[in-house]
């Protein structure tokens, strides 16, 4: 069902103040690919742009008196940390506010501990963000302002789950539009500092107050809904207010900031990738830098999610800096923020993110130091770093390969399930790509025009179920001029909105039609290799003496739309896997593909058309049932289809043994080359204990044309390693690599 309401007559809102939101004003991440949207902006402020690492202190509220400011500014300056990130107000104030109902510190007396930080940083020549924490408040502020309260579904005023003397504020209201402006204005006015870093900014889960229904009511003509169904109108429409006033209130805080210090900007703390509630897009045209808070892993993320993270702020931002913040504690459930994570766990975590772009940035809760032992582990890293700075400022990397990421599709099409639906997907992609060593960035949907997509051979889309028409048309025009598509699943079986179309948008592309029907969970189906019919295909690499491997879980039917000329893996349907005397294969072989490939090239067209790359459909969830089970033939399928379809050489080889996450940046006189070690028997399941070095590693690289290499040596070794010329390639052995080993090529 469509929305009841055109984009434009949405965007016809008001703000607070009942000023009219233009068109211009608002971009959602459900904005269609041919509609106009911001560009990352190309200069960044000095302040963003200088800091290599970063270092924040969240202070607790009776710090004040009794933590040692000298000794943080001591470590600051041991560390070279070039950028600050203190604690100032909102929930806590921690100089001498003047506003009303700003909570100072019980602790604070006569005290600016805030400006004793700040003229310490300053002195050491750091960059200075402030942080700001709005989400909770006080009974007098309740009192006196009960409306800027958030208000849960039942109409109650909201306590907050974890300290119950406080009030969960509302985001999109008064509290925040209001009170904050206040309060990031007096900051500004006493320090002139850099910037407000926003901790907890966007709200603590949907809002039922006054505000918040009057406004959406305004906006769209909907109540607040009560469902999260995306398909829901009030549902749909909420997502959207909710963006486009979180836009509001940056631009806001932005606006009033710089009419004090033209350079400042706000810097909101916010998540990444598909499941990012905001628009991203917008996001990163409104700020000089991004700082990506991924602190640990916790559960079953695995290590390189810290630099999926860094790939998929990089989508949005360019060249702009992103830092990784991190911290020195567990990242669980049970919340245990002054824990201390092992030295191992702490840096591999970090190394990734250096090693995917990002600009280290330490986060401490509490300037009480309870746990002394991370503290030189951290300085190893960030001296190392400051020595072979000159080779860390990443700006380009170089890859032939993208995963594509889609907020629309988590939205709107995954809604409550996205994380299955969604994102299951793309880390099913992300691991086989690490696994295979192929260096690959991220690309968001919206963002499909050629400046962003031409630097690439071949997209990948893991099931993005959600695009509008002209996106189809984007990756239709990457094709005919020569790209390379892999797409999976329900890609393009829906529009922008989540709504099923009655076949792909990409039919045309993928050269089969749905039939309307699906299948799964599929119990005990199968995959036959028809190695007779395609002898040698390069999607058998490593499966020559396979003769069938397990089947995904989930299916859909199709039917093709033409003669493909090789099928080289087709169906074994599901047969009974009880009781064991029934376990036999009904069809043992069928003629019902498990991969579509066209070449359509001038040299293998199957179609009319005679230019164009090569498309790879595969019409279940290879890569989701790869995540879920990490089987290994599957792995082998996902790499070779990459191969196959880009048809040439990556330009940096890695080969040797070990799970390496391989990323390659070509900066201002240099190649250089990170390889992660990440073989290790946590690296499923943390935190990392030590680590386990892996032999000898074979880089192969083929130089860019007119470009020769100076010197090549080893950034973490210290060493020159063996090296064999010729005029356009490089072979490079490393002997061995612990946890992390930089490969600098100087031109």
């Amino acid at each position: 069902m469509k929305p009841p309401y055109t984009r434009r007559e949405f965007l016809q809102t008001t703000t607070a103040a009942g000023a009219a939101v233009t068109l211009a004003q608002f971009t959602p991440n459900s904005l269609r690919a041919d509609e106009p949207h911001p560009s990352p902006l190309s200069s960044h402020p000095a302040w963003a742009e200088k800091p290599m690492r970063w270092a924040e202190l969240t202070l607790v509220e009776d710090d004040p008196g009794k933590f040692h400011p000298n000794f943080w500014l001591d470590y600051f300056k041991r560390t070279h940390c070039d950028g600050a990130c203190l604690s100032g107000g909102g929930c806590v104030a921690y100089y001498p506010t003047q506003i009303p109902f700003h909570h100072r510190s019980a602790w604070l007396g006569d005290r600016d501990v805030l400006g004793n930080l700040i003229s310490g940083c300053r002195a050491l020549g750091m960059a200075v963000l402030v942080r700001t924490d709005p989400h909770a408040t006080y009974d007098d502020l309740q009192a006196a302002h009960p409306d800027w309260i958030a208000v849960d579904a039942q109409g109650h005023p909201r306590r907050h789950w974890s300290s119950p003397e406080m009030w969960v504020t509302c985001a999109y209201g008064p509290y925040n539009f209001e009170f904050m402006t206040a309060v990031h204005k007096e900051i500004m006015s006493r320090y002139h500092v850099d910037g407000i870093f926003l901790n907890r900014w966007e709200g603590s889960g949907p809002c039922y107050c006054i505000h918040c229904q009057q406004n959406l009511r305004a906006a769209s003509g909907f109540a607040l809904p009560r469902t999260d169904d995306p398909q829901d109108p009030t549902r749909r429409a909420y997502i959207l207010w909710r963006q486009q006033r979180l836009t509001e209130l940056l631009q806001l805080w932005n606006s009033e900031l710089r009419k004090i210090n033209p350079e400042a900007c706000v810097i909101p703390n916010n998540t990444s990738g598909a499941l990012n509630s905001l628009d991203a897009v917008q996001l990163s045209a409104l700020v000089p830098m991004l700082v990506a808070d991924r602190q640990a892993r916790h559960g079953l993320t695995p290590p390189w999610a810290i630099g999926k993270t860094a790939k998929e702020y990089r989508a949005t931002a360019g060249n702009k800096p992103v830092a990784g913040l991190f911290g020195v504690g567990l990242e669980e459930a049970y919340r245990w923020k002054d824990s201390v994570q092992s030295p191992a766990e702490i840096r591999i975590w970090v190394l990734d993110a250096i090693a995917n772009g990002m600009r280290p940035w330490l986060s401490k809760f509490s300037g009480t130091l309870h746990d002394e032992r991370w503290l030189q582990g951290v300085q190893d890293i960030f001296d190392w770093t400051e020595k072979n700075q000159r080779y860390l400022q990443h700006r380009t990397p170089i890859a032939q390969t993208a995963l594509v990421y889609s907020q629309q599709t988590a939205g709107f099409y995954g809604g409550p399930d996205a994380r299955a639906k969604v994102e299951d997907y793309a880390l099913g992609w992300y691991q086989a790509l690490v696994e295979a060593r192929i260096p690959f960035e991220m690309v968001h949907d919206r963002l499909l025009d050629p400046s962003h997509i031409n630097q690439f051979q071949t997209l990948i889309l893991p099931n993005i179920a959600a695009l509008s028409d002209a996106q189809c048309n984007q990756l239709r025009a990457f094709v005919k001029n020569g790209g390379n598509l892999i797409a999976t699943y329900e890609t393009s079986l829906y529009d922008e909105w989540g709504v099923r179309r009655k076949n792909f948008g990409l039919a045309d592309l993928f050269a089969v039609n749905w039939t309307g029907r699906g299948q799964g969970p599929m119990l005990n189906s199968y995959l036959r290799l028809e190695h007779e019919a395609t002898p040698h295909h390069p999607l058998f690499k490593g499966l020559e003496d396979a003769p069938r491997i397990i089947n995904g879980v989930w299916r859909l039917e199709v039917e093709p739309r033409e003669t493909f000329p090789q099928t080289p893996i087709t169906l074994i349907p599901s047969y009974p896997d009880l009781p064991m005397e029934k376990v036999y294969p009904r069809q043992p072989h069928t003629n019902i593909s498990g991969v579509y490939l066209r070449d359509l090239s001038s040299t293998g067209s199957t179609s009319t058309e005679k230019s164009g790359g090569r498309v790879a459909y595969f019409p279940w969830d290879i890569d989701r049932t790869f995540w879920e089970v990490l089987c290994e033939d599957h792995f082998k399928l996902l790499r070779n289809t990459v191969e196959w379809a880009t048809n040439k050489e990556q330009m940096i080889q890695v080969t040797g043994t070990g799970l390496l996450d391989v990323t390659a940046w070509h900066d201002q006189n240099a190649i250089v080359i990170h390889l992660v070690n990440l073989t290790n028997p946590m690296t499923m399941k943390g935190p990392y204990r030590e680590f386990f070095p892996v032999g000898g590693q074979t880089i192969k690289i083929r130089l860019p044309e007119a470009l020769t290499a100076k010197k090549v040596h080893c950034l973490v070794s210290e060493t020159d390693p063996y090296i064999q010329r010729s005029a356009s390639e490089l072979i490079i052995t490393v002997p061995s690599v612990t946890d992390h080993e930089v490969i600098a090529i100087d031109l």
